[in-house]
């Protein structure tokens, strides 16, 4: 990895990209104990794998690891039955865990393309060509899909407020 030839330990890797890794997973998931779960397997195939990346920046790659990881495992979720997802907020704030709580289910009421990108782009800090690198599109259509999942969420979560859902 570029990164790592330059002098940076794993453990910097980790400390320069490990919240926004697990901002992302957290987004996907909904749920903090998966996220953390996605999270340090993200790194640890990073850490195994120990070869050159053919992407544009480690944080681009551990995103796309944990966004594969997450699609493996809904896939596998599907054929279960569902259960009520419970969100635990890290917050000792009752209110942050609220609003955390209502901005997951806005999160989780987008269509699953739009949701990606809009994490990869706010929470991984990933720029649209990264993005289209990712998820296999280009990239007008990254900046296309988060601009609709961003009026999207501002819209649910405004309506959410409203008391209109």
């Amino acid at each position: 990895m570029a990164e790592a030839k330059a002098g940076v330990s794993f453990a910097g890797l980790y400390e320069r990209h490990a919240r926004e890794v697990y901002r992302f997973a957290l987004g996907l998931t909904g749920n903090v104990a998966e996220a953390e779960d996605l999270t340090a397997e993200a790194f640890l195939r990073v850490w195994e794998c120990r070869a050159e990346a053919q992407w544009l920046t480690v944080r681009a790659y551990l995103m796309a690891i944990v966004r594969n990881l997450r699609r493996t495992a809904w896939r596998h979720e599907r054929r279960r039955m569902q259960m009520p997802q419970q969100v635990a907020a890290p917050a000792a704030d009752p209110t942050a865990a609220v609003e955390l709580e209502r901005v997951l289910k806005a999160l989780d009421e987008l269509p699953g393309a739009e949701r990606e990108v809009l994490l990869l782009r706010a929470e991984g800090g990933l720029n649209y060509e990264e993005i289209a690198e990712i998820t296999g599109g280009t990239a007008e259509a990254a900046r296309v899909r988060a601009h609709r999942a961003r009026k999207r969420l501002t819209e649910a979560l405004c309506q959410k407020t409203n008391g209109k859902k």
